[in-house]
């Protein structure tokens, strides 16, 4: 599993360095300043379309010619995978649309699945060689989110658990997904944690420093393993 250290990371550049270096970086379209820095110090890394930061200040993006254009020019070798536009709280035929809008190939745009939508569509996506799962945040990881992600993992994985497709987990790397057998995941907790001094002064071993702290959070993060199959059982007996 290949995790994803989103950008921005606050502080200095050098912090963002200790996050990312020589791993792999999540990067914005809503805040794509260290996304230099991702291109010459990562093995690799994936593009986000913003369309959720853009949605929650309350200025869902309309026009996504701008986003290709910065897609475009971002296509060096270290490109993994592009996040298709989506509407958040849309339909999904507005969301099926973005998808036959989008003048990525194939192999290099991937499509999202909201939790909010109908395991249909989910069965279309995955004939895409790789997707992404999103809108977590509604389901609040309780009873109602694994219910709905146990019923998408047995359309997305065959009879002997293995995905049909890779999956990429927006906002998943945390301990509670670790059940899933996802290709990748993302996660900003680094970038949005590192500076808060508060999280970090107490215990005797604080790390002295935020690119310490940077060292600490991205260790723990790629220390984490996910399976290569999907058990029903797995979800069950690790939450319930």
């Amino acid at each position: 599993m290949i995790p994803y250290i989103g950008l921005p990371i606050s502080g200095e550049e050098s912090v963002c360095l200790k996050a990312i270096k020589g791993g792999h970086a999540f990067i914005s379209f809503s805040a794509p300043a260290q996304a230099k820095i991702a291109v010459a110090y990562c093995q690799s890394y994936a593009l986000d379309n913003g369309a959720f930061s853009a949605w929650t200040k309350g200025r869902p993006i309309t026009d996504w010619m701008p986003f290709y254009d910065w897609v475009e020019s971002m296509r060096y070798p270290g490109l993994d995978f592009v996040i298709i536009p989506d509407s958040i709280g849309g339909t999904e035929a507005e969301n099926d649309k973005l998808i036959d809008d989008c003048p990525l190939p194939i192999g290099l745009g991937c499509p999202v699945w909201h939790m909010s939508e109908s395991l249909g569509r989910l069965k279309r996506l995955i004939e895409f060689p790789r997707i992404a799962l999103g809108g977590m945040a509604q389901y609040n990881g309780g009873r109602m989110f694994w219910d709905k992600m146990g019923q998408a993992m047995e359309i997305i994985c065959d009879a002997e658990g293995r995905p049909k497709t890779k999956i990429h987990g927006l906002r998943m790397l945390s301990p509670q997904f670790t059940c899933l057998p996802l290709a990748s995941a993302d996660s900003t907790s680094i970038g949005r944690n590192v500076s808060i001094d508060k999280n970090w002064s107490a215990g005797r071993f604080a790390p002295p420093t935020k690119e310490a702290r940077a060292v600490v959070m991205r260790e723990r993060t790629e220390a984490q393993t996910y399976p290569c199959t999907w058990r029903k059982v797995d979800i069950q007996d690790g939450l319930f």
